[in-house]
């Protein structure tokens, strides 16, 4: 009698507790269906000519992803499997939040919520221009996956309607570890189980923070508001200069314009001088894309998206068999801001 009413009191806190999450469970669940929603039923968002193709901006993670960067970088290089990528995770957020808010297999699909948000912590949690946008779209998913899957669907839940018609067997008490219901713990092993566990995603919450933002210790920054490009491999042989540009920062939505690009020597005499209109009407075969974001000319200017990386090739006369010294690259963004490299020629 006494292990029967201990059952009954199990079942009825898992049941209130299922009954509390409830609203946590369908507002997450339709953040992850309505990005399935948007990208193949609203719109389509998966042609990788179209409009907004979800591989461009899954481009824009690349600079400052963190630990997956390798990863992201590959499907960059590799269209064909990044667009096969973007479907199986967009198909992966329509199935978990669907079954995540009507609540079936919600233990289950509570890990894919954990996943899901670990993904978008590690790849964007450095974007947001206003506010931590993706930072907190990520950690949250992250808290919220966790504890729907100690408290189970509850009673406003498909599994609850599933599991009463299976026998109570030691199978169902298996099962609800997918499901709903009883976990069949002890309160002291519970104890021992959330107590680090929710320690575990402080820390990682902690830690992201302070990694992208600051958000501890130091100066805050936010790489979302202003545009940053680094300049490599800048060369001058013959009568071509050529150099690399890759757009680390700045707003995802919105691109670098560049208006200037200017080469000069160390007596300041300018040798190339390329303003916005020039750079507007700048040949596309002298630019060599690697990734899905595209550096290419624009109405006014030269427009460098984030994330992007290509190889630029100036053709120009006037610097053929340059004497050896050093040389001021300089490139200028439409809001005045300013990038140097320096290019040492020592022939």
């Amino acid at each position: 009698m006494i292990l029967k009413d201990r059952k009954r009191e199990t079942l009825s806190a898992y049941s209130y507790a299922g009954l509390f999450t409830l609203s946590l469970r369908l507002v997450v669940g339709w953040t992850y269906f309505s990005a399935f929603l948007r990208r193949l039923i609203l719109d389509n968002k998966l042609d990788p000519n179209g409009v907004g193709y979800v591989g461009e901006k899954f481009n824009h993670f690349l600079p400052n992803a963190l630990g997956i960067k390798p990863v992201i970088e590959y499907l960059l290089v590799n269209p064909n499997s990044l667009w096969w990528s973007m479907l199986f995770f967009t198909i992966i957020e329509g199935i978990v939040g669907l079954f995540f808010m009507l609540g079936f297999f919600t233990r289950l699909m509570s890990i894919g919520v954990f996943g899901l948000a670990m993904c978008i912590l590690l790849g964007s949690g450095w974007l947001g221009t206003t506010c931590l946008d993706e930072w907190q779209i990520g950690i949250l998913g992250i808290a919220a996956g966790f504890t729907v899957f100690l408290s189970g669907g509850g009673k406003y839940a498909i599994d609850s309607l599933v599991m009463a018609k299976i026998p109570n067997n030691k199978f169902k008490e298996q099962f609800n570890f997918l499901t709903s219901g009883d976990l069949s713990i002890s309160s002291k092993a519970i104890h021992k189980i959330v107590f680090p566990a929710s320690l575990f995603i402080l820390f990682i919450a902690l830690f992201t923070n302070q990694y992208f933002h600051n958000g501890i210790w130091g100066p805050l920054h936010n790489k979302s508001v202003k545009p940053k490009i680094e300049i490599s491999n800048a060369s001058i042989v013959n009568d071509k200069l050529s150099f690399t540009v890759f757009r680390v920062e700045g707003v995802d939505v919105y691109g670098s314009f560049l208006i200037g690009i200017t080469l000069k020597d160390e007596n300041g005499k300018t040798l190339i001088n390329k303003n916005g209109e020039d750079l507007s009407r700048f040949s596309k075969d002298k630019i060599e894309n690697r990734y899905i974001a595209q550096v290419k000319p624009g109405k006014h200017s030269l427009i460098i998206p984030l994330g992007s990386k290509a190889d630029i090739k100036i053709q120009e006369k006037g610097i053929n068999s340059l004497p050896r010294g050093k040389y001021k690259l300089i490139l200028t963004d439409i809001s005045g801001i300013t990038w140097v490299k320096m290019i040492d020629i020592k022939k």
